[in-house]
């Protein structure tokens, strides 16, 4: 069987944008108007054919990123629709990873928001050709031309219109394509099925006159054959144009800008034919890099002859077939029921059934080509960024980098019975999504889930309840707060227990003191003369150790003392080991209360990056909780804002900072060092931990 469509006549694209941009909206018509779907499934009434999963009806939000595969005047279109919501990135991430162009959504009203930067600069990390599409031009406050400058003054990109509005908010009537030179009406009886191309209307003339000529002067200043007919006034065809402004889009040096509103089903025929006209085939890119085993870097050409590469960038735990890893093909074929090699794991693999995706619907096809985008059954161990090739000259391709999770809570089962089932749960969880992460704290013997924000851990335990039938509780995580003291003491303990036969005696002289931060514990032995025989010595520091683990003050591991055996006395018949050890343990935990304890806790360097507008917002956050502000420097037009705050203050930090700063501030942090904590915040943990049994 041979590929359906050549390589050049392919194109792998996404949508991105912020939230509420209509990024679902726009995936929807470009399926109805395709062929694809026979309906317009809506985001309000839960019926979008991308939004399957149950959460995403019931919120109206796109969770995870949906693919598909329609056709386009001839070309085949494979579609990743991703979510918008900050939390989702991950999604955006390893979307952007494997498409060759991308269509930027945009919001008429709202312009360039957080995420639509945030977007936008991971496209330029993975270095995606852009178009943008200006959409809900038939909203009040819609403003084409404003969002267009602030496309290139937020984005810093090299924005052009190819299309202008015919009319805007509730007299929004069509669009004017200034390559065509045509002004281009959408039929409301067929919801904008058909449409009819008319001369410009004689009110636009001027406008559309003006705007063609700043489209040839942009596209000219990237086109040197441009320049030099436009400087000479020569007639410029439109296919020349087309040709220009296709090769400007590839260079990243032009993003064209179109218009439409996809609720109100006009533009997005235009839309398709300027994707098919502007955004790459897998033949206009550069060829995928590696490296081979031996560690050299490796080219793999895009094409179907060639050895098979392909990166595996998404799984999926589907419930009735089992586990689904997505794939992007980059050269060769893969086959179905053949055997391939992932290079990652080093291990040999047979690839079972091979899907091509309508999002939660399946296709089952045979193979898939260089440059298809498909989902693989049978590779139960691969993972989110392995590389699947050929056993013989294997290439290693660049892995995907995910950011790091910034919320944590902590769960505990409702019912001892579903252990098992929670693990399981959390493990397939944690497979599908890179940012979710699981840990126990082998302080706390705690669960932890971290993951990109309040929304992110919402859905993963909806999904707990609804998909794996686990129901837990949540709490914030218990911060690993430790105990010292901050003064000395002598201490002479003698344990006498008589239980009718052989007895127990031990009998030990020691000082407790405290050591500088950082340093941890020291035992130091100086008994003379025989008076505790030796080999009980190393049973006392062990009965320090466990008194120091369990914690005395308030039931929190001890930290930074030292303990100087100086003297002590034993019995022959009633001194064990075990006098010795429980002994030292009793003797600890009463010294430790005579020298002053002390209650630490983790603070933690914080480095935010933010708009400077926000600068005061984000440091009153930070003194707020405790924080102090070290330094604050520039950096372009934002401000680097450094400091130390304590750990305790800093679980909900993701959401305040994004509250505070619409978004637009990105933060990291590391533990630094253990503090003092203040007396009030110590007396308080002092009565929940009394509350919780943990300290008497």
């Amino acid at each position: 069987m041979s590929r359906e469509f050549p390589l050049e006549r392919v194109r792998n694209i996404g949508i991105m944008a912020h939230i509420d941009a209509g990024k679902t909206t726009v995936s929807e018509r470009i399926l109805y108007y395709t062929g694809k779907s026979h309906r317009l499934g809506e985001v309000h009434d839960g019926k979008a054919t991308m939004d399957w999963m149950e959460q995403e009806q019931e919120r109206g939000i796109t969770i995870t990123s949906a693919s598909t595969a329609t056709v386009w005047r001839d070309h085949m279109l494979n579609l990743i629709d991703t979510p918008g919501h900050v939390d989702f990135t991950v999604e955006v991430e390893r979307s952007l990873r494997v498409l060759d162009g991308v269509i930027a959504l945009f919001c008429a009203v709202g312009g360039v928001e957080p995420q639509s930067e945030t977007v936008w600069r991971q496209a330029e990390k993975y270095s995606v050709p852009r178009i943008a599409f200006v959409n809900k031009m038939d909203r009040a406050g819609a403003d084409f031309l404003g969002v267009v400058k602030s496309i290139q003054k937020q984005l810093g990109a090299n924005a052009i219109p190819v299309t202008i509005p015919i009319g805007r908010e509730s007299h929004f009537e069509g669009i004017i394509d200034l390559v065509d030179n045509c002004a281009v009406y959408f039929d409301e009886a067929d919801s904008g099925m058909t449409y009819r191309e008319e001369p410009v209307p004689e009110e636009m003339r001027e406008q559309t006159d003006q705007c063609r000529k700043k489209l040839f002067e942009k596209v000219s200043e990237v086109d040197e054959t441009l320049f030099e007919k436009f400087c000479e006034g020569e007639h410029i065809a439109n296919s020349e144009l087309t040709a220009a402004i296709r090769k400007a889009t590839h260079s990243h040096l032009l993003c064209p800008v179109l218009c439409g509103s996809a609720y109100k089903n006009k533009g997005i025929q235009r839309l398709l034919d300027a994707v098919v006209a502007y955004l790459p085939s897998p033949l206009d890119l550069p060829p995928i890099s590696g490296r081979c085993l031996e560690g050299h870097e490796a080219e793999r050409l895009p094409k179907d002859e060639g050895r098979l590469s392909a990166l595996a960038f998404k799984v999926v735990a589907d419930k009735h077939i089992g586990k689904l890893i997505y794939i992007r093909v980059y050269s060769g074929v893969l086959h179905s029921g053949s055997y391939v090699y992932n290079s990652t794991l080093r291990k040999k693999q047979r690839v079972g059934r091979i899907l091509r995706m309508h999002a939660n619907r399946q296709e089952t096809i045979d193979a898939l080509y260089t440059g298809e985008i498909g989902a693989i059954i049978g590779l139960s161990d691969t993972i989110t960024g392995d590389t699947i090739t050929c056993e013989k000259n294997p290439i290693v391709l660049e892995a995907i980098e995910f950011p790091a999770p910034v919320l944590s809570i902590s769960i505990k089962l409702q019912k001892r019975s579903d252990r098992d089932r929670l693990g399981n749960a959390l493990a397939r969880l944690s497979e599908e999504d890179p940012t979710f992460i699981v840990k126990t704290d082998p302080e706390t013997s705690e669960t932890i889930i971290s993951g990109m924000g309040e929304l992110h851990l919402e859905i993963i335990l909806d999904r707990l309840r609804r998909e794996y039938q686990v129901e837990v509780e949540t709490g914030i995580p218990q911060v690993a707060f430790r105990e010292t003291i901050r003064s000395s003491v002598n201490w002479n303990e003698r344990y006498v227990k008589q239980t009718g036969g052989k007895g127990q005696y031990a009998h030990i002289v020691f000082t407790l003191e405290p050591l500088p931060a950082g340093g941890g514990f020291e035992f130091v032995d100086k008994i003379t003369g025989g008076r505790i025989p030796r080999e009980y010595i190393p049973a006392i520091e062990k009965g320090m150790i466990d008194a120091m683990a369990r914690g005395v003050y308030a039931g929190f591991p001890v930290v930074d003392v030292r303990v100087t055996l100086t003297d002590g006395s034993s019995h022959d018949v009633d001194s064990s080991e075990m006098a010795f050890r429980t002994c030292a343990s009793k003797a600890f935990s009463k010294a430790f209360m005579k020298c002053g304890p002390l209650l630490l806790e983790p603070v933690m360097s914080l480095n935010v990056v933010s708009p400077e507008e926000y600068a005061g917002a984000v440091t009153s956050g930070l003194y707020s909780k405790r924080g102090t502000v070290t330094s604050m420097d520039d950096q372009g037009n934002a401000k680097v804002i450094k400091a130390r705050v304590p750990l305790a203050g800093m679980f909900q930090y993701a959401t305040d900072l994004r509250n505070s700063t619409q978004g637009r501030a990105a933060f990291t942090m590391h533990f630094e060092h253990y503090e003092a904590v203040p007396f009030a915040v110590a007396e308080e943990v002092l009565e929940e931990r009394k509350r919780e049994g943990k300290v008497h």
